[in-house]
């Protein structure tokens, strides 16, 4: 004979248990990974406006990396922020600021460039500094760029299906750009806990990532002392620094970048120079395991959940280069992990 059925009243119970359970795993496993990730909630990273109650983007650390680079590798280039700007929102549209292995055909990388289009080797086209660079490059070409809509200028370049959709980025790449170009200053944070791959640590490693997004002119002018970006994988074949510049100090987990007249480049003020190596730090935190940046009278923290820039109390360099546009003070301290 065949079982009776649970009664309706059995069957409640039954339902009512188990939803307690789904419940119950549910609130263990977001307990876990609170414990595990030390409380802390992606995407880790966070951009404000200089202006009061302005906007504010979120990201997370990879795309913080890849943003970083993009900038340095505009500046680089003496690039003006709008240009650097526009790079962001494609990149934002085109990939996330993710350093994608696929994509549509043979597209890849941040800006999902076509090898078969001519934008270079795969290996290239994700490599993000040579990605960025060649994407400027292009960019660079388009008369009045700066004049155009921002959509317009990325599609000049990008040739893409749907050239509207970059224009919907544009209010978060204006904010990035203006952070990691120096122009608003102690605007860009991260909770700056290592990533998991995170391998490469101590000042060489930072040297290293310096010369990859930045490129030796630049890094010789600011005072740093390893190769050139394309030759970043050997930057640790130490390279002469500019006359008129003095070479970064390093002492134990330190790194000092020394930011003055002589270290800055494309034009950029001292103190948009420095904001734009401190908030480079910053961005680069958890791949780097970045504990510690100041400049200009201010400190940044890694492993805070707000990861504010706080005053050092330093008096003689509270003043000078407190925004971007203006003055400078000293120069930019790292502080490794080891």
């Amino acid at each position: 004979m065949p079982k009776p059925s649970p009664s309706p009243k059995r069957r409640g119970r039954l339902l009512r248990f188990g939803a307690a359970c789904v419940v119950l795993s549910a609130v263990a496993g977001y307990v876990v990974v609170q414990y595990v990730s030390g409380g802390t909630d992606d995407p880790g990273c966070r951009v404000v406006s200089g202006g009061a109650g302005g906007a504010t983007y979120e990201f997370t650390p990879e795309q913080a990396v890849n943003a970083a680079t993009i900038a340095a590798v505009g500046t680089d280039r003496a690039m003006p922020e709008r240009a650097v700007a526009i790079a962001l929102a494609t990149a934002l549209q085109e990939s996330g600021l993710r350093n994608l292995a696929h994509g549509d055909r043979d597209s890849l990388g941040l800006f999902q460039q076509r090898p078969s289009q001519g934008w270079g080797t795969e290996k290239q086209v994700t490599d993000p500094a040579y990605a960025a660079d060649i994407f400027y490059e292009h960019l660079a070409k388009v008369p009045d760029y700066t004049e155009l809509p921002l959509t317009v200028a990325a599609q000049r370049v990008q040739r893409s299906g749907y050239p509207e959709a970059y224009a919907k980025h544009e209010p978060d790449a204006t904010v990035l750009a203006a952070a990691l170009t120096g122009t608003t200053a102690a605007t860009l944070t991260c909770n700056g806990r290592s990533a998991a791959d995170a391998t490469a640590t101590g000042p060489e490693a930072v040297r290293a990532a310096l010369a990859r997004d930045f490129g030796r002119d630049a890094l010789q002018q600011a005072g740093a002392e390893n190769g050139a970006r394309d030759g970043a994988q050997d930057a640790s074949a130490a390279s002469s620094p500019a006359p008129e510049a003095p070479a970064a100090e390093s002492s134990g987990r330190t790194v000092t970048l020394p930011v003055t007249e002589n270290t800055t480049a494309g034009g950029r003020s001292v103190g948009e120079r420095g904001w734009q190596l401190a908030h480079w730090a910053v961005a680069n935190a958890s791949a780097l395991r970045i504990e510690r940046v100041s400049y200009a009278g201010r400190e940044w923290v890694s492993g805070n959940t707000d990861s504010r820039w706080r005053a050092t109390g330093s008096t003689s360099t509270e003043a000078a280069g407190s925004t971007g546009a203006g003055g400078g003070a000293g120069g930019v301290r790292i502080v490794t992990a080891q």
